[in-house]
């Protein structure tokens, strides 16, 4: 696959050896750093990262502050994990290294609880800021309202995450339609492998959804590799991960607009035609 000039990994943990992880936090590695990561995507020829605040460090963004800066901040940007204490110097500083999201991570080891979300979604939404859910997709009929009542930006992580996967005429999935329908949601297209249950190489039941979601709003979809693939035995391969995204994108034209024009737009990325 060819990747277009200023194509965008939405979605990257960055971890440091030593730095301290909240008691009973899920197994991280000790070694991740920024310069194997710059090495993976080169190797494919992205040139735009989003480092996602992962959940072993709390809200101690400073890990991935590191990582936006070394990467570098006109390429780089952060989704951090505040909680109902982050106050303006620190929503202030976040913004300044290059945060631009708050994550919502609502499933085991994330720190945060639903009677909360609200409260920070109206915070960040002052700074300019978007939020970021991952749930079980399988609850989104459950919590559109909630969801929809915050305001500015939403990005669901992870093709939905739909822990079961259903079929795209499943009431969960067309709730998902239904909530992009409104111009406020985007989707990352990354992870199938965490939920799939036929597994490599296609993962064709989570595929099916990815697909599906590229066919009805390619404006509201971007990529994303997961990198490092906590959890996951065996290691995804990298080059597979991205080339999935001709299975459910087999236009140039689409797979532009998702890997470079959505994130770009999203994110306050320059206009990568523009540089040498």
């Amino acid at each position: 696959m060819i990747v277009p000039k200023g194509a965008c990994d939405t979605h990257i943990h960055v971890f440091k050896k030593g730095a301290p992880t909240l008691p009973g936090a899920l197994a991280a590695p000790e070694e991740e750093d920024v310069t194997r990561y710059r090495a993976m995507r080169d190797a494919l020829g992205l040139t735009r990262a989003v480092i996602v605040q992962p959940n072993a460090y709390g809200t101690d963004n400073s890990v991935t502050a590191d990582g936006i800066k070394a990467l570098g901040s006109d390429d780089t940007r952060g989704v951090a994990v505040i909680d109902e204490n982050a106050n303006d110097t620190m929503l202030s500083d976040l913004t300044q290294a290059g945060f631009c999201g708050a994550r919502f991570h609502m499933l085991p080891g994330g720190i945060l609880q639903w009677d909360q979300l609200d409260r920070i979604a109206a915070r960040v939404n002052t700074y300019g800021w978007h939020v970021q859910v991952q749930l079980d997709g399988r609850t989104l009929p459950d919590r559109a309202t909630q969801i929809l009542s915050w305001p500015g930006r939403i990005v669901i992580d992870h093709i939905g995450k739909f822990l079961d996967p259903v079929t795209p005429d499943h009431p969960a999935f067309q709730c998902l339609l239904r909530l992009i329908d409104t111009g406020r949601v985007w989707v990352k297209l990354s992870a199938p492998y965490e939920v799939s249950r036929i597994g490599a190489p296609e993962y064709d039941d989570v595929s099916a959804l990815a697909s599906a979601l590229v066919e009805h709003a390619p404006e509201r979809m971007m990529w994303g590799s997961n990198w490092p693939y906590l959890m996951t035995t065996p290691r995804p391969n990298d080059r597979n991960m991205l080339e999935l995204l001709q299975n459910w994108a087999s236009d140039d034209t689409i797979r532009q607009r998702i890997l470079c024009d959505n994130p770009q737009e999203f994110y306050g990325f320059g206009d990568a035609t523009a540089t040498a």
